[in-house]
């Protein structure tokens, strides 16, 4: 679960709780689509195409448009957590949520449902950006890596949400602090 909170970025400013949520709470689910991702994310090897910056930039409105959704969806899906947890008996037996002592069983249920119905649309959307043969990196900044060949060398082309063009790439093992500008590549 680690790695799921860490990719969808549920950690920090007390969001971590995730890793320990009621049971019923469909962790599995998001489990397998963080999963999908970074199974593409740790070699380029196993791409079916190599990405010229003309071609990368060619598919960046439709890339763009997914990752939007992405981003949204997970900030849907972190306001439905918080409201799960809220809403869920703590050791005594008591809820969680101080104004609302006897929150119905039908609402947690609901929330839950609501929360499978995003994670089943994040998880078609991080299918869209697979089958682009696109790395997603880290879902609320929509930071994603495009495999590309440069003189028989692999790298990655860099590009997240706000930038207008391809305009940076990094070495494989590099991150994004790894980035340097297209003009610096040989």
């Amino acid at each position: 679960m680690r790695l799921a909170t860490k990719t969808l970025g549920l950690t920090g400013t007390g969001q971590d709780r995730a890793t320990t949520s009621t049971p019923g709470t469909p962790k599995t689910s998001i489990r397998v689509a963080i999963r999908i991702a970074a199974a593409y994310g740790h070699k380029i090897r196993g791409m079916t195409r190599f990405y010229s910056i003309d071609d990368a930039n060619a598919v960046l409105p439709d890339v763009e448009r997914i990752l939007m959704d992405l981003r949204d969806q997970r900030a849907e899906l972190i306001r439905l957590r918080d409201a799960v947890l809220q809403t869920s008996p703590d050791a005594d037996g008591q809820s969680a949520r101080l104004d609302e002592p006897g929150f119905p069983a039908d609402e947690r249920r609901r929330l839950r449902l609501q929360m499978q119905g995003l994670i089943d649309q994040m998880q078609a959307g991080v299918s869209r950006l697979v089958e682009h043969d696109v790395t997603l990196r880290e879902i609320e900044t929509g930071l994603i890596d495009f495999p590309a060949l440069v003189n028989g060398r692999q790298v990655w082309l860099c590009w997240r949400l706000g930038e207008s063009d391809i305009e940076w790439w990094h070495e494989l093992g590099d991150g994004f602090g790894g980035r340097s500008r297209l003009a610096e590549l040989s």
